[in-house]
């Protein structure tokens, strides 16, 4: 039987988004502008699966996932089906375990996985990752503790880190 993944598009506060899910979860929650190269990128993506558009049947995704772009610090109580390699996933599992406003290194994270010399592949990881802010790439960091690159966009990490951290540190007060 062949998969259906469905999609939609929202707007966030950071910008146009699609999410896409599987019986599953979650499988694709993409920060870029609207359009047909979306949908084929979703296809080229998911080959095997038949891609459909189904805004009403993801109207709550999307509402949840727009509220999470406001408040990443909160579970948004979504499943989540991330598509990658074994490694891809051990390294957005360690990932999901990084408290909202914190950040770690890529090294760190590396060296977690037992593998202290394989920071470059951590990012490669990162870049991979298809599912925004819930699998946490953006608390992901160079060991200087500067911001690196993202895959939706430098301003997008900065500003998500920041809300983070403002959350944070309004729940310690």
């Amino acid at each position: 039987m062949t998969e259906t993944i469905r999609y939609a598009f929202g707007q966030s506060s950071l910008g146009a988004f699609i999410a896409a899910s599987s019986d599953r979860g979650l499988v694709a929650f993409e920060f870029a502008e609207q359009g047909p190269s979306l949908v084929k990128a979703l296809g080229e993506r998911f080959a095997d699966a038949q891609v459909v558009e189904d805004v009403a049947g993801l109207a709550g995704t999307v509402g949840k996932l727009i509220d999470i772009v406001d408040h990443p610090d909160r579970d948004p109580d979504l499943a989540l089906d991330p598509r990658g390699t074994d490694y891809e996933m051990r390294v957005w599992d360690a990932l999901r375990r990084i408290p909202a406003g914190r950040t770690v290194s890529y090294g760190e994270i590396a060296a977690g996985l037992g593998a202290p010399r394989e920071a470059r592949e951590v990012a490669e990881a990162c870049a991979a990752n298809a599912i925004a802010i819930l699998i946490p790439c953006h608390r992901v960091v160079k060991k200087d503790g500067a911001l690196a690159g993202y895959r939706w966009g430098f301003k997008r990490k900065r500003e998500l880190v920041a809300r983070e951290q403002a959350a944070s540190a309004f729940q310690l007060a």
